[in-house]
Formats: C-alpha cells, sequence, structure tokens
C-alpha cells in the first residue's frame, strides 16, 4: 500500500524548477517570459526607466530553471539611490521585475525566488531593497510603504505601491527625493571587459 491513491494525480504537476545565477544564455527566455507575464506596457513603466541600458546589480539575476533547462521563472534587482539624506544618495537595491511562467504560477514558485533574492542582497551587505508592487502580495515578505513616503520614482506611480524592506535597520530613516539609477550602463561593463582581457 502506498500513500498516494494513483501516480496520476502528479500529470499535471510542475517539474521542479532550479534557481540560478541568470546567465547570458537566458536574456532571449527572460524577455519572452516577462512580455507575456506583463504585457506589452512593461516597458513604459516608471521602473523601466531606472533599469534601461543598465545591468542588474552583481550577483543579483536570478533564473529558475526546469530540468530541460528552460526558464520559468526570473527576478534582478539593481543599483539606485533611494534619495537622498544629509545631502547624499542612499545606496539601494529596486527589486523587479519579478515573473513566472503561466503555468508555473500558483506553485509557490514566485515566493522562493522573491526569498533568495532577498537573502542573497542581505548576505551581500546591501542595506534596503525597494520595488513598485502590490502591497498586499509584497507584505508576506516585510516590504512596506513605510520608509517611502520621502521617494518617490522617476515617472508616473501610485504612492501606495512604492515599498521598501530594510536589510540593515535605519538605512531609510529620513530618506527623501527621486529614486535613481547607480548601476553601471551596459557598454560600460563591456568596455571594462575588453581592458581586462
Amino acid at each position: 500500500m502506498t500513500a498516494f491513491v494513483s501516480s496520476s494525480a502528479f500529470a499535471d504537476a510542475i517539474p521542479f524548477a532550479v534557481i540560478a545565477g541568470e546567465e547570458s544564455g537566458h536574456v532571449h527566455a527572460r524577455e519572452a517570459l516577462l512580455d507575456a507575464a506583463m504585457g506589452p506596457g512593461r516597458t513604459r513603466k516608471s521602473s523601466e526607466q531606472i533599469r534601461a541600458g543598465r545591468l542588474p546589480a552583481d550577483g543579483l539575476a536570478f533564473s529558475a530553471l526546469r530540468p530541460d533547462g528552460s526558464l520559468v521563472g526570473t527576478v534582478r534587482l539593481w543599483n539606485v539611490a533611494a534619495g537622498t539624506k544629509d545631502g547624499a544618495g542612499v545606496p539601494a537595491l529596486l527589486l523587479g521585475p519579478l515573473a513566472v511562467s503561466p503555468e508555473s504560477q500558483g506553485t509557490g514558485l514566485g515566493s522562493l525566488m522573491m526569498r533568495c533574492a532577498i537573502a542573497e542582497a542581505a548576505r551581500l551587505g546591501h542595506g534596503a531593497i525597494i520595488l513598485v508592487g502590490d502591497p498586499e502580495y509584497y507584505a508576506r515578505f516585510g516590504f512596506s510603504a513605510a520608509k517611502t513616503a520621502g521617494l518617490a520614482m522617476p515617472g508616473p506611480f501610485e504612492p501606495r505601491r512604492l515599498l521598501a524592506l530594510e536589510l540593515i535597520e535605519g538605512t531609510l530613516d529620513g530618506v527623501a527625493g527621486v529614486v535613481a539609477p547607480t548601476g553601471c550602463f551596459m557598454l560600460e561593463a563591456s568596455s571594462q571587459m575588453g581592458l581586462a582581457a
């Protein structure tokens, strides 16, 4: 006797996915996944203005892959200044986009990717993560609007959806201003790689 009525109960189950660092071979699949999950308007969002032409923060771009190598999830974090405090930019990360393929939604994969990204950002010593998203979803990871009242995005946004999670307590105390990109441009990274060769 087994604990399961029939192995056919798992016929439609989502295969196991592993979360790994994003690789250059994932780019095409990632873009297709983002288009499918977020629609054609995704490139017009305020967050995209911050990400455009830049590289994600070192070690903070993740792909969820099935055993066959197909990409079923993505999340990336970007270096930003979360406004200013005492006249200086406040280093932080901008999370997004987070996307999971339609057939993997509801499996907990998005939550697992969030926890992985947050844990790695904390391990690397980052002080805070901000994002624009649904407070009802992101509250489970500790995100809230409690520290973002003085912040704005570079384009239209809903203030209640600008959320933050401090990884180091006090990082966002007293911040004010517009969230601005600080990460490397893609061309800068290419030229640096050429110099190192």
